[in-house]
């Protein structure tokens, strides 16, 4: 019953979106605006023609993105939210360069490491690293510390409580951080996508800009958000898997 509350729910939610598209499209009436009708349309002609090549292009980068940061940030951010020592030192250095926005660097990371996919993925990866290695680090600081007593006094290691322990009370946060990350994701995509590149949704959308082909965009635009939606559904059913508890 929940789970069909949820998803009458989130189709209100789309029909509510579609009908004020359709409303705003109406009242403007320009060429760079069509109606939903009309950009499904040039969606489902535009997946025919070449739009989805771009859509897996895109996919893969991000997917690759977002499993090369959670795997380099979640251990870092488990280990320094329970060492004080070492976080100590850290936290300065991670502070100074979180707020750079990491898009300042595309011109250099391009130089070093060519205009191909890798360039692309660590530039995506740099900026999700930080945003889920501090969620990590909170989470994982804030577990109680009865509960970390308690368990260490029936016997368990470092490595039993960062397993049984630490992770568990940590990875519903962190999982929160990687639905966040994954608009982030998208958003750096496309501007990564968009310099020097002749593949990916960002090229799409920024081909179809200058041609003035407005259809085009929007179906790029609609394949960019359905890239969005499917990360964030994967995501959301992932933690109804893994924290089953939560929804008890």
């Amino acid at each position: 019953m929940r789970l069909e509350n949820g998803l009458r729910a989130r189709l209100v939610g789309v029909f509510g979106l579609v009908v004020f598209w359709e409303l705003l499209a109406l009242i403007l009436r320009v060429p760079a605006l069509p109606g939903p009708a009309r950009a499904l349309v040039a969606f489902l002609e535009a997946i025919a023609g070449g739009l989805s090549y771009h859509f897996l292009i895109s996919a893969y980068r991000v997917v690759l993105s977002i499993a090369g940061s959670f795997l380099l940030a979640v251990p870092l951010g488990l280990f320094l939210g329970r060492e004080e020592t070492f976080d100590r030192f850290l936290t300065p250095v991670i502070y100074l360069l979180y707020p750079i926005p990491k898009i300042v660097f595309l011109p250099v990371v391009m130089i070093l490491l060519g205009l191909g996919d890798i360039a692309k993925i660590f530039l995506i990866s740099l900026v999700l690293f930080f945003q889920i290695l501090i969620t990590t680090r909170d989470a994982a600081r804030g577990i109680n510390l009865a509960l970390i007593h308690s368990v260490v006094s029936l016997g368990a290691g470092k490595w039993d409580l960062y397993r049984h322990v630490i992770w568990p009370a940590a990875l519903p946060e962190i999982l929160t951080s990687l639905r966040i990350a994954s608009g982030t994701a998208i958003a750096v995509l496309f501007f990564s996508e968009t310099i020097a590149s002749q593949e990916g949704l960002g090229y799409y959308l920024l081909d179809a800009w200058t041609r003035y082909a407005y259809d085009q965009m929007f179906a790029g635009i609609m394949a960019m958000g359905f890239l969005g939606f499917g990360l964030y559904l994967a995501l959301e059913w992932a933690e109804r898997k893994l924290c089953a508890w939560k929804y008890l």
